[in-house]
């Protein structure tokens, strides 16, 4: 990983409004995620952090700035296209074909370079999964609906990876999840990140959040409250007032 001032930005949101029908959840929205880190966006529940995924992958349309995506402006691209520019969301519920098998729920998830890849590349993209989720291996002929919890996020993650993603954006990844599989899972997700992938990860579990991203965000009522590197942010008074719901906005400064 490179450190946050010298890593290339690869995503920035200037700005942004959004949300659903005549409600706004987003305010004024800025942020950035820069290659090769793992930015953390926090917050309690009804903070706006599923909406802001969903903005930045084209689920649904920003109101007001704007989204660039490695050099591209994304702000009102469609969701199929942002995908095949690599940026890729794993959605919180995992999103999983409950009927078809593991190995089919893989084989989606390069579905777009299904041709380009050929038999070859598409088996050195199942390696690299069932290297870092075992379980999915042993697992490849069963449905996914019948696997556990915690198989079913390697799953999601996994199906994600098939993608080769630039940017890989994951929602409440630990939800629902025994603390060994959280651990697990924060740890697959570092090893991801040592290798090179570069992941933005939204929780309402701060300690989880903070324990593996470089820097973090902490969302309020569809606003960024706190933003600092997250060891910073771990020690911030703030930051636990703001998930105990005792304060109005503060401010942390970078370090």
């Amino acid at each position: 990983m490179s450190t946050w001032e010298e890593s290339k930005q690869i995503l920035d949101v200037k700005n942004v409004h959004s949300g659903y029908g005549s409600m706004e959840i987003l305010h004024n929205i800025s942020l950035s995620v820069k290659q090769g880190d793992i930015v953390g966006i926090i917050g309690s529940n009804g903070a706006g952090k599923s909406t802001l995924l969903r903005t930045v992958s084209g689920l649904i349309h920003a109101r007001k700035g704007e989204i660039l995506f490695n050099q591209h402006n994304i702000t009102t691209t469609s969701s199929h296209k942002i995908f095949n520019l690599g940026l890729v969301h794993v959605p919180e519920g995992r999103g999983l074909f409950s009927p078809l098998t593991v190995y089919e729920n893989l084989i989606l998830g390069c579905y777009p370079e299904h041709n380009s890849l050929g038999k070859n590349g598409i088996q050195v993209r199942l390696n690299r999964v069932f290297n870092l989720f075992p379980k999915l291996f042993e697992r490849k002929k069963q449905a996914a609906g019948s696997l556990s919890g915690g198989e079913q996020q390697m799953l999601a993650i996994g199906r994600a990876l098939m993608a080769a993603p630039v940017l890989m954006m994951l929602d409440e990844p630990s939800q629902g999840l025994a603390p060994i599989m959280v651990n697990l899972i924060g740890k697959v997700l570092q090893d991801l990140n040592q290798g090179g992938s570069t992941i933005m990860l939204v929780e309402q579990s701060m300690v989880f959040a903070l324990s593996i991203a470089h820097y973090a965000y902490v969302l309020e009522l569809g606003s960024v409250a706190l933003e600092g590197k997250s060891e910073a942010l771990l020690q911030e008074e703030k930051v636990r007032q703001i998930y105990l719901g005792e304060t109005s906005r503060g401010n942390l400064q970078k370090n």
